[in-house]
């Protein structure tokens, strides 16, 4: 379509309303010309949300001629979808800094969009499969964890400023998003993986004196993402334990202090931990809960639940052993 063609419909036409009410009439009364200059106009023209519902409503009822307004709403290929897919992974995990002039809103909305195809819908299971689609997947989750040790070693070599915790909080969201995905994927056990690799440095360097009564911003995302990995395989509760209370006292202070655990988030945290300790053998369970309650901070987190389960079956074993070594006595005295 040339440009003075294009303007002359738009000329014809104020509105998208107004090109499907004459559209309708044109219809009834059979007139064609009036009818493709309507198509050409909604063919050429951005549709609003609400709009482009009547319009697919009133076009699919014409055929064939109102097939080219439907082209732009027809479902893609499954190859130009992983393409796409492919594409938005890329750019959602580029670590090269802000695109100008736009900063880091593109990465964010390549982000939401990457999550929002993972969504229900019969094709992304398939894209989701395929071994190119989790080959960039994993590149750019290793992308994102080594620009967060990045961040991460460098804040004990420097002074602790504004930027430098935004930059580090901003790799921890990353990280927090890479588990969303990684989850509707079936990926997850990658990224345990290398949270496993590092959490040991992590918690080397988050707890250095340093950092002691800054950061909070940093350590409440820290802990979700922890809370994520925790949730996969119950891994992860060193960093929880000395914070939590910490975040806790602050909150309850009359100061103004902006972070702070969300209440469903600890909850799930104390159920994975909870779940964990009883699944491990008795003894390990033992050695957990007797240092559990000689710390100070009996309640983070509350392992009272496990320490039950633990005392049941404590009982249970001894009483099963008993009955056993009796049947065994009598089984010799006969």
């Amino acid at each position: 379509m040339d440009g003075s063609r294009f303007c002359s419909l738009l000329d014809a036409w104020d509105c998208v309303r107004s090109a499907l009410g004459v559209l309708q009439v044109a219809v009834v009364l059979c007139c064609e010309s009036i009818v493709n200059s309507c198509i050409r106009y909604l063919e050429a023209v951005p549709w609003e949300e609400n709009e482009e519902e009547e319009i697919v409503i009133l076009v699919s009822q014409l055929g064939p001629i109102g097939m080219p307004i439907l082209a732009r709403i027809q479902p893609v290929d499954l190859l130009a979808t992983k393409n796409v897919f492919i594409s938005a992974i890329r750019f959602a995990t580029s670590v090269n800094g802000p695109c100008p002039p736009f900063g880091d809103e593109l990465r964010t909305s390549a982000q939401e969009q990457v999550e929002y195809m993972l969504g229900d819908d019969e094709d992304m299971p398939l894209v989701a499969a395929d071994n190119e689609v989790k080959l960039e997947t994993r590149t750019g989750l290793a992308k994102t964890f080594s620009s967060f040790e990045r961040e991460l070693s460098s804040l004990l070599e420097s002074d602790i400023c504004d930027a430098a915790e935004d930059r580090m909080t901003q790799c921890l969201s990353d990280l927090e998003w890479m588990c969303n995905i990684l989850l509707k994927m079936g990926l997850m056990n990658d990224f345990v993986s290398k949270w496993i690799d590092i959490s040991e440095n992590v918690l080397r360097i988050m707890e250095d004196k340093k950092f002691g009564c800054i950061m909070w911003g940093s350590k409440v995302k820290l802990i979700e993402v922890t809370s994520k990995v925790l949730d996969a395989v119950g891994y992860g509760n060193a960093f929880y334990q000395p914070h939590a209370p910490i975040l806790e006292s602050m909150n309850n202070k009359d100061i103004e202090f902006p972070y702070k655990m969300d209440e469903d988030l600890c909850q799930s945290i104390e159920g994975a931990i909870v779940s964990l300790v009883s699944a491990l053998p008795s003894n390990d369970q033992a050695d957990i809960l007797a240092d559990w309650m000689n710390d100070e901070q009996l309640k983070y987190p509350d392992l009272s639940e496990a320490f039950e389960v633990w005392c049941f079956r404590t009982k249970s074993a001894k009483r099963r052993l008993v009955g056993g070594l009796d049947r065994v006595n009598t089984t010799v005295t006969l």
